[in-house]
């Protein structure tokens, strides 16, 4: 039974985990088994977010506690703030969680907390939460778990045995600027435990090779999250972080979180309006072109662009500096350069790759496969546009980057860009 004192700590801590974005749990499958309680949907994992036929995925998001012995400048849990603390035990987050889990209200759990007396006490805390949820209450529902920075290998092995997913948060790509906000913490403290828990994940899958039913140690592996315009650090400095660190093997997902002025009392910070929303959001794209358009870091951003256009997507602004590029035949390119057409996606791309194999391809064909003709049509040639009996198209070489870019660039996205131009970003005081 929840108590009206339970139900207000829960409410205090799950306002202060709302700000960590890094809690997608896709990369696991829990299936439900006789004897065990709960399971994650579809291989999809438990999220706040949209499986892809349409069902919203939930998920217990909170903290074990706001109490945080670290001073960081963009936290709103800083020891310094003057705001109303709370603590849940062991005992009380457990029965939450199944509580929630049987009223349906929740698929999974979110798991965070402040640092409070030294790393591996809060760390201890944590681990006997989803170690009683496994083994005491067979939950089988999807796991996500904040490590502590500085805890012991130890704790992390076995934290590792019950999540399906850890995470341990950059939030500044330079540490010169985490120094600057952060003077308790630096980089070195982020990297150890995400080297542990790889570690781990490399060993435990070498033990599966062995043994068919040795335990799953992080099946999901890990997430991070980088706060985006706390700092005068810049895309590319954001950018050549992230592609470090997707180089690593088990690093899943990195999660890009615009600031959020929670603390305007502090002259570190810059003073903004609202937070940069359309360039959390181009980074978002600019990390998508890393993953799976195999473009590297110094095509989208470089000395001459360090930060990302605010007007377009990066595709697209990448197209429209490289004219050199253009156009290029859909009945002949291969797939990576079908890629960097824009209106293309992979899916897109591999459906122009196999259906060329039977015919000649024409704009109509493209359409059909869902193409986006409105960009992708200044890029490109196909059949009838190379035919001599109809006008060649004028793209990109013939209209010039110039007189094109007010084609492909919308006014809603102007005004969004302009907007976000004109937050004030004070970083001298």
């Amino acid at each position: 039974m929840l108590t009206d004192s339970t139900l207000e700590r829960l409410r205090i801590l799950a306002e202060s985990a709302k700000y960590d974005v890094s809690c997608s749990s896709s990369g696991t499958v829990r299936r439900g088994k006789q004897g065990m309680v709960g399971n994650t949907v579809g291989g999809l994992g438990i999220c706040h977010s949209f499986a892809d036929d349409g069902r919203c995925i939930s998920l217990l998001k909170v903290m074990l506690t706001n109490y945080c012995m670290y001073d960081c400048a963009y936290c709103v849990n800083r020891r310094s703030n003057d705001i109303k603390r709370a603590t849940l035990s062991v005992s009380e987050l457990v029965s939450i969680t199944m509580e929630f889990y049987r009223r349906n209200y929740i698929e999974g759990l979110f798991l965070s907390s402040g640092v409070v007396r030294n790393p591996d006490y809060t760390m201890e805390r944590l681990v006997a939460i989803v170690r009683d949820l496994r083994t005491v209450h067979r939950f089988n529902g999807y796991i996500h778990l904040k490590s502590i920075p500085g805890a012991s290998q130890e704790l992390l092995n076995e934290a590792g045995l019950y999540a399906d997913r850890m995470s341990v948060n950059i939030e500044i790509p330079r540490e010169e600027s985490l120094k600057l906000l952060a003077p308790e913490k630096d980089h070195q403290s982020v990297f150890q435990p995400m080297k542990l828990i790889q570690q781990g994940v490399l060993e435990n899958k070498e033990d599966r090779r062995r043994y068919r039913h040795a335990p799953r140690f992080v099946p999901a592996g890990q997430s991070t999250q980088m706060i985006v315009g706390a700092t005068k650090d810049s895309d590319r400095d954001i950018l050549t972080m992230s592609a470090a660190l997707y180089n690593q093997p088990t690093i899943r997902r990195v999660y890009y979180s615009g600031y959020i002025s929670v603390n305007t009392y502090d002259t570190r910070l810059p003073v903004l309006k609202q937070p940069p929303l359309v360039r959390e959001n181009r980074l978002y794209q600019a990390d998508w072109l890393l993953r799976f358009y195999h473009f590297k870091v110094e095509e989208i951003v470089d000395d001459l662009h360090p930060n990302l256009e605010l007007e377009m997507d990066p595709k697209l602004a990448w197209a429209l500096r490289h004219p050199e590029a253009f156009p290029i035949d859909i009945n002949t390119a291969d797939y990576e350069w079908l890629l960097r057409v824009p209106g293309l996606g992979t899916k897109s791309a591999w459906l122009i790759i196999n259906a060329r194999r039977a015919c000649r391809l024409t704009s109509e064909h493209l359409r059909k496969m869902g193409v986006v003709l409105k960009k992708a049509k200044y890029f490109i040639t196909c059949h009838e546009l190379t035919s001599s009996t109809l006008q060649p198209l004028r793209g990109i070489n013939e209209l010039g980057p110039d007189l094109l870019r007010p084609l492909l660039v919308s006014p809603h996205q102007r005004k969004l860009a302009e907007q976000e131009k004109q937050l004030s970003l004070n970083f001298e005081n």
